[in-house]
């Protein structure tokens, strides 16, 4: 196992190498940004690959996180802290350390899944190539699908049309290819926080 893999083993929330310099306390509003975005990333990830909680929580022993997200009703928690989920019984504040739990557990399974990843955006390359819609191949067409029943099953947000929900789902997938990558951890955390320098909507 290379040196990188034993980091996370030993000190997986603090290793400068995946996160950089340690981050100042951010205002409610970047905060709920990044819950918002994390969750939509694990949303991504389930639709694509068919995961649910408990590849979450194994994720989240194999890499050490398990103090953070031990269980469904901890893993719940810190998902239903996305502001635009619907109800608010789960909803807490998201510290720096919960939230770099999600980064790592879902850099993890997008790994994991790398090759479905790559497949479905090579599909979505030549599709868009031959000017074809991306429901026209059975992987992204099931993608789409799922993602899209389980936005509109979670998220309190009647602001996006079906054509919307295609769009951000696709961008997600994309996201996800490089999340996959070796330096996907450091990529998502760092697209994280230059996405709440504005305070922007996902």
């Amino acid at each position: 196992m290379d040196s990188s893999v034993d980091a996370i083993a030993v000190n997986p929330l603090s290793d400068k190498s995946r996160w950089g310099e340690p981050v100042a306390q951010l205002s409610d509003d970047r905060l709920d940004n990044i819950k918002t975005q994390l969750d939509l990333v694990l949303l991504a990830l389930e639709a694509i690959a068919g995961l649910g909680s408990e590849a979450m929580l194994q994720a989240a022993a194999e890499l050490g996180v398990q103090d953070m997200v031990g269980d469904r009703v901890a893993l719940w928690r810190l998902r239903q802290s996305n502001p635009i989920r619907r109800g608010t019984g789960g909803r807490k504040k998201l510290d720096i350390e919960e939230a770099r739990s999600l980064v790592l557990i879902g850099c993890h399974l997008a790994s994991n899944h790398h090759e479905t990843i790559r497949r479905a955006v090579c599909l979505l390359e030549d599709l868009a190539e031959q000017n074809r819609p991306p429901h026209q191949a059975a992987l992204l067409g099931d993608y789409l699908d799922r993602f899209t029943n389980l936005y509109q099953e979670r998220m309190d947000d009647d602001r996006r049309t079906p054509a919307a929900l295609t769009d951000l789902g696709l961008k997600l997938l994309i996201d996800l290819l490089f999340y996959s990558a070796p330096q996907g951890v450091r990529r998502l955390w760092m697209a994280l926080l230059d996405r709440t320098q504005t305070a922007s909507k996902p």
